[in-house]
């Protein structure tokens, strides 16, 4: 027992050095919070790999022709500066909707070719830089930020400077390879501030004991939980949005009631995931 006790610790001591926390961090103009609102715009190419029904395949597609506009909108009423992770593949099908995301002044991000990474280095690379021109060539802008598996090591040779997928903490950090190498600026999301845990019907082939709509209300008080925590202590949330699932009009009406009481606080600051992740490398960068 006391051998395998200290195979766990030294893993864990080994991981620990892995990930550089930023701990405290002044946020611009004084801000007390920086509020990282995201959206990733899968529309239906996640439930297609995965071989779901045509009805989740509909569902996916009401993301691109519906959800994303009426996010779009919400966004710009609260003067959001939001960042859409969005596949390549995504500009073959819904072009008006990157381009008018680019247009209202939103980062328009990696989130792979098709919401997924190959296995095979030479595919992989392939894969992430035709989503990164697809990205461009619409929004004339190569994108810096990825929500994505893609190897650290790929990312930093392609020119990206954050990923927002890893949870490690719930502060903005830096993940080093188990080589030593890197860093990689991460920006975490949690599933707990993830609106396709609580709304979304047959997530991800799952059967039906398994199935959950959660009343808005709910999620609303719990989301505003998480962001009040954040902004007693001065800190970070990173809100995970899809078009498909929050683009229903009820969900509409809760994201803007929360993003409202959220402003009625003093410091509170919008910022795009790009924005963040500049700040912090400028005014924090790894040690």
């Amino acid at each position: 027992m006391t051998e395998e006790l200290e195979a766990l610790r030294a893993a864990a001591e080994t991981t620990a050095r892995r990930h550089q926390v930023i701990e405290r961090i002044a946020w611009p103009e004084g801000a007390r919070i920086a509020v990282n609102v995201t959206a990733d715009f899968d529309a239906m190419l996640l439930r297609r790999l995965l071989g779901e029904p045509p009805m989740q395949l509909a569902k996916g597609e009401f993301g691109g022709r519906v959800g994303i506009w009426r996010l779009l909108e919400l966004f710009g009423q609260h003067g959001i500066q939001a960042t859409i992770f969005t596949p390549g593949r995504i500009c073959e099908l819904y072009p008006q909707a990157v381009r008018a995301a680019a247009a209202a002044g939103h980062e328009v991000a990696d989130h792979m070719w098709e919401h997924r990474v190959p296995k095979e280095p030479e595919v992989e690379r392939a894969h992430l830089r035709r989503a990164a021109a697809a990205l461009e060539r619409l929004t004339g802008r190569r994108p810096i930020g990825t929500r994505s598996w893609h190897t650290p090591a790929l990312l930093r040779e392609e020119g990206f400077l954050y990923n927002s997928h890893e949870v490690p903490d719930h502060r903005p950090h830096y993940i080093f390879e188990k080589d030593g190498a890197g860093p990689l600026l991460n920006l975490p999301f949690h599933y707990a501030i993830d609106d396709a845990m609580f709304f979304n019907f047959a997530w991800l082939n799952s059967e039906n004991a398994a199935q959950r709509i959660t009343d808005p209300d709910r999620v609303e008080a719990m989301w505003w939980d998480a962001f009040l925590q954040q902004y007693e202590v001065g800190g970070y949330l990173n809100i995970c949005l899809h078009p498909f699932v929050s683009g229903r009009a009820l969900r509409i009406a809760m994201l803007d009631r929360l993003f409202t009481r959220m402003k009625q606080l003093p410091g509170v600051w919008f910022p795009s995931c790009e924005a963040v992740a500049r700040h912090c490398l400028a005014a924090c960068p790894p040690r």
